[in-house]
C-alpha cells in the first residue's frame, strides 16, 4: 500500500471518529429535550435517527470498500502486435466465413484450401518461386542454384511444362526452403495460357519471387512484376545471361532496369547473373565451359531469408488467408443475394395475389406495407441482421413513401398499363394492373432492402432516395418489362380470368 494510501486511511477513521463524538453527543441532547415531553417520541425519533445513521455507514463502507480494494488490470483487447499473430485471426475469421457458406463443393474447396495454408503455417517452410518468360533461362538458374542438373536448358520457349519443386540449402538460413521452377510466361496457345495461369497461381503463393529476364523488362513482363509487387510479393529481379553483352550494355541495362522498377523493387535487388555461359573456344581449339555466375544472388537470397525470413512468411500466409477470406466473402454474397432474390420474387407476387383481391381504387402501397415488413424480415435474416416486426413496417413505409414522392408508383402503373392493355381483356384489366402494379412495387422496394442489408444497413451517401431510383432504372428496361408482363400474365391475369370464369358458371 502506498504512503498516500495510508495517509488517505488514517484521516478517514480520525473524521470518522470526531463525527460519531459529535454524534452521539447530538443524540444525546435530543433524546433529553423530547424526553420532557414523551419518552416514547424520544424513543421513535432516536431509533428512526439511528436507521438512517446505519444505512448510511452501510453505504459509506461499501463506497469505501471500492476505494480501498486493489485496483484490478482492465483487460483491453490488444491487436496483435506481430504479423504471425494477425495471420492466425485472419484464419480464424475466414473458418467462420466458410461455416456459413452452403454449397457443399464451394465450401469443401475452400475448407481445403484453409488446411493447405494452416499446414504451411505449422511448417515454416519458405517458398521460393522462380518466374519469367521460358527463353529467360529459368531452368538454368535453378540449375545453377542447386549446383546440379535439375531440368533440361538451353532448349526453346516452353520446355519447363510444369512447376517442379526442389530442395535448396542455404547457409546461415534454419528453415527449409523450396525452390519452385514454373512454365513460362507469354506462351501461346492454350495450353500456354494454362501453364501461365499456374505460374502466376504459384508466384501469388510464394514467399519470395526470383523474376528472370533476359534483357530490358518488356511491357508484358513489366506488368505482372508490378502486380506482383502490388500485391505485397517479395521480388527480386534477375538480369540473366550476361554473358551475352559486353560489360558496359550489362552495366547500361542494369541501370535501365533499376529506374523501370524503382518504388517497388529496392536497386539491391536487381542482380545480374550468367547461370549457363557459352562455351569459349581456346586458340588451341578446346572449349573452355566457364561455371555460373550467381554467387551475388545467392548471397542476396540468403541475406533476405535470414533477415527477414520470418515477416515473409506471416506476410504470404495473410496474404494467402485474405484472398481466401475475400473469395468466400463473394461466394457468401452470391449466396445472399440469390437467396434475397427469391424472397423479393415471392413477396412480390403475395403483394400482387393481396391487391388483385381487394377492390381498391388505386394501388394502395399502405395496402401492402405488412407485406413489405414481413419481407424485410426475411431479408435481414439472409444478411444476418435481426429486424423485428416494428422496423420492418418503419422500413417499408419509408419506402412507399419515397416511392411516392418520387413519382416511380405513376412510372410503374404507367409501364404495366402500356405492357398489360394489349394482352389482357379488358373485364380484368383494371384489377390486373393494379395487381401486376403491386408486384412491380415490392419488387423495387426488395430490391432496394437488399442494397441497404448489403451496405450493413445503411443507405450509402445519396440516402434511400438514389437506391430506388437506381433500382427503378434497373428494373425498367424494355426487355425486363416484357418478361415481367408475361409472368404477370401467368400469376396475376389467368387466375382472375378462371376466377371471373367461375363465378359466371356460378
Amino acid at each position: 500500500m502506498s504512503q498516500l494510501r495510508l495517509l488517505q486511511i488514517m484521516l478517514g477513521v480520525l473524521l470518522g471518529l470526531a463525527l460519531l463524538l459529535w454524534l452521539i453527543t447530538t443524540l444525546a441532547g435530543l433524546y433529553s429535550t423530547l424526553a420532557t415531553i414523551s419518552t416514547v417520541l424520544a424513543n421513535v425519533m432516536i431509533s428512526a435517527i439511528l436507521v438512517l445513521i446505519v444505512g448510511l455507514l452501510v453505504a459509506v463502507g461499501y463506497y469505501g470498500y471500492q476505494f480501498l480494494r486493489p485496483q484490478q488490470e482492465r483487460f483491453v483487447p490488444r491487436a496483435p502486435e506481430a504479423k504471425g499473430d494477425a495471420a492466425v485471426e485472419n484464419l480464424r475469421a475466414v473458418e467462420q466465413q466458410l461455416n456459413q457458406v452452403q454449397d457443399e463443393i464451394e465450401r469443401q474447396a475452400l475448407e481445403e484450401r484453409s488446411r493447405e495454408i494452416q499446414d504451411y503455417l505449422a511448417r515454416g517452410e519458405l517458398r521460393l518461386v522462380v518466374f519469367g518468360t521460358g527463353s529467360a533461362g529459368k531452368t538454368s538458374l535453378v540449375n545453377a542454384m542447386l549446383g546440379e542438373i535439375a531440368g533440361a536448358t538451353g532448349a526453346a520457349m516452353g520446355t519447363t511444362t510444369r512447376a517442379t519443386t526442389y530442395k535448396l540449402r542455404l547457409r546461415g538460413v534454419e528453415r527449409e526452403i523450396w525452390l519452385t521452377d514454373t512454365p513460362g510466361i507469354l506462351e501461346a496457345g492454350i495450353i500456354g495460357t494454362e501453364r501461365e495461369q499456374g505460374a502466376r497461381k504459384l508466384a501469388t503463393e510464394a514467399d519470395l519471387i526470383l523474376f528472370v529476364v533476359d534483357n530490358d523488362l518488356r511491357k508484358s513482363e513489366y506488368d505482372p512484376l508490378k502486380t506482383l509487387a502490388q500485391i505485397g510479393k517479395r521480388s527480386i529481379l534477375v538480369f540473366n545471361k550476361t554473358d551475352l553483352y559486353p560489360n558496359e550494355d550489362v552495366d547500361a541495362i542494369l541501370h535501365h532496369l533499376r529506374e523501370r522498377v524503382q518504388g517497388f523493387i529496392a536497386p539491391v535487388d536487381v542482380i545480374a547473373v550468367s547461370t549457363n555461359p557459352q562455351a569459349i573456344l581456346l586458340e588451341s581449339g578446346d572449349r573452355f565451359q566457364s561455371q555460373p555466375e550467381i554467387l551475388p544472388l545467392m548471397r542476396r537470397i540468403a541475406d533476405i531469408l535470414r533477415t527477414e525470413g520470418e515477416d515473409l512468411i506471416a506476410d504470404n500466409i495473410l496474404l494467402q488467408s485474405q484472398r481466401l477470406g475475400e473469395e468466400a466473402r463473394q461466394i457468401l454474397a452470391t449466396q445472399r443475394r440469390r437467396q434475397a432474390d427469391q424472397i423479393v420474387d415471392r413477396y412480390q407476387w403475395i403483394s400482387a395475389g393481396v391487391v388483385s383481391v381487394t377492390p381498391l381504387p388505386m394501388v394502395d402501397l399502405l395496402a401492402t406495407v405488412a407485406v413489405h415488413a414481413q419481407m424485410v424480415i426475411e431479408i435481414g435474416k439472409v444478411y444476418g441482421c435481426d429486424i423485428n416486426i416494428e422496423r420492418g413496417k418503419e422500413l417499408a413505409v419509408s419506402l412507399a413513401k419515397t416511392l411516392v414522392s418520387l413519382g416511380i408508383v405513376r412510372g410503374a402503373l404507367e409501364l404495366l398499363t402500356l405492357a398489360l392493355q394489349t394482352n389482357v381483356g379488358t373485364f380484368v384489366i383494371g384489377r390486373a394492373i393494379h395487381g401486376a402494379t403491386a408486384a412491380y412495387l415490392t419488387r423495387i422496394a426488395g430490391k432496394s432492402f437488399i442494397e441497404y442489408f448489403r451496405r450493413n444497413q445503411t443507405w450509402g451517401d445519396g440516402g434511400m432516395t438514389d437506391v430506388v431510383q437506381e433500382q427503378f432504372q434497373l428494373n425498367r428496361r424494355d426487355e425486363f418489362i416484357k418478361i415481367f408482363a408475361k409472368e404477370a400474365i401467368a400469376r396475376v391475369v389467368d387466375p382472375l380470368k378462371a376466377q371471373m370464369s367461375d363465378r359466371e358458371q356460378a
